[in-house]
């Protein structure tokens, strides 16, 4: 595995530069990939590539460009040979995607099938795809399984993941690749994107700023460290070509509630939340549950960081963080608060 290459697409953002930097700490070469969208400040996506390439900069290559892009994307595919792909990039968020639906198909569903076809010319051995756990909706039964139906999305940002699983699924079966599909559950810690709530809250309460709540406080998510999904991706890229097309769960196993996830921060902060109630947005489901049965057994994926211990460690990475990237310029519309 040492000698392989691996493509990371959306390597530059917040899960690709800690799945680039664990790949470089196993003795692997990375092909990085990524447009720098404007979704936030591109200062923090060239930190995060800054601090990837300190854990290994001669085993780390950054190509700058867009995964629409055909030809771009054939060419780093034929050049480099990677013999597998872990494709992250896509336009994330939930209320964002309300706003603009074209964009995120654009993004997330061409894209993904851009970078597949590519891998395919190129003689690629496996690929690892980005989906989240928003394909389940508001599934009545907690907690949610792989084995569930996902046929009712509430937001296009879901409706492209699942879509995307399907397109996986096409791929493996025309051509023999092994792909993996991974349902991501509410990723947090050091270099979050800075509109996510964790984040977002922590600077805001530390400010004496009050924060939006959307809804009574109960709604209530799956959060997953950081860390852990590191290790349930790199799991799953070396476990796949068992499977040929397999979906998996990656979760951190205890669901926090909305009410609950701002005290933890009042209490690692060591201040009181100052809260402005909101109704709930379009397109949030009202719970998240991860069903790590599968993962567990076929990837031995066990997540090891504790919300409330997670959340201290992103608090310790926002104090070390230079004020002018830790901000996000948010407005309000009327789907929420998301970043222009």
């Amino acid at each position: 595995m040492q000698s392989q290459v691996v493509l990371v697409t959306g390597a530059a953002g917040f899960i690709g530069s800690h799945v680039s930097g664990a790949l470089l700490a196993r003795g692997q070469r990375v092909i990085g990939l990524d447009n720098f969208d404007g979704f936030y400040d591109r200062a923090l996506k060239e930190r995060n590539v800054a601090e990837v390439r300190a854990g290994g900069a001669e085993l780390f290559q950054l190509v700058e460009g867009d995964i629409r892009d055909e030809g771009l994307v054939r060419r780093v595919f034929e050049e480099h040979r990677p013999a597998g792909v872990i494709h992250l990039a896509a336009r994330a968020g939930v209320r964002p995607s309300i706003a603009d639906p074209v964009g995120y198909v654009d993004v997330n569903v061409r894209g993904t099938m851009v970078v597949l076809e590519a891998a395919r010319r190129a003689g690629c051995g496996r690929a690892v795809v980005a989906s989240s756990s928003s394909v389940y909706g508001n599934c009545p039964v907690a907690p949610f399984s792989e084995e569930m139906d996902v046929s009712a999305p509430i937001s296009p940002y879901a409706a492209t993941k699942k879509a995307c699983e399907l397109i996986g699924h096409t791929h493996w079966h025309l051509t023999g690749m092994p792909t993996a599909m991974l349902r991501f559950f509410t990723v947090y810690g050091a270099r979050q994107r800075p509109d996510l709530a964790i984040g977002l809250f922590l600077r805001k309460v530390a400010a004496g700023e009050t924060i939006p709540v959307f809804g009574d406080g109960t709604s209530s998510r799956d959060y997953t460290y950081i860390d852990d999904i590191v290790a349930g991706v790199l799991a799953a890229y070396d476990r796949v070509p068992g499977f040929g097309y397999r979906v998996w769960n990656l979760g951190g196993s205890e669901p926090v509630s909305l009410a609950r996830m701002i005290e933890v921060i009042g209490k690692v902060v060591r201040k009181t939340p100052r809260v402005e109630r909101k109704s709930m947005q379009p397109g949030d489901v009202e719970r998240t549950s991860a069903d790590l049965a599968r993962a567990g057994k076929e990837l031995g994926y066990s997540p090891r960081t504790g919300f409330e211990e997670g959340v201290r460690k992103q608090w310790e990475w926002v104090k070390g963080t230079p004020p002018h990237f830790q901000q996000a310029t948010l407005v309000e519309g009327p789907i929420g608060f998301f970043r222009l």
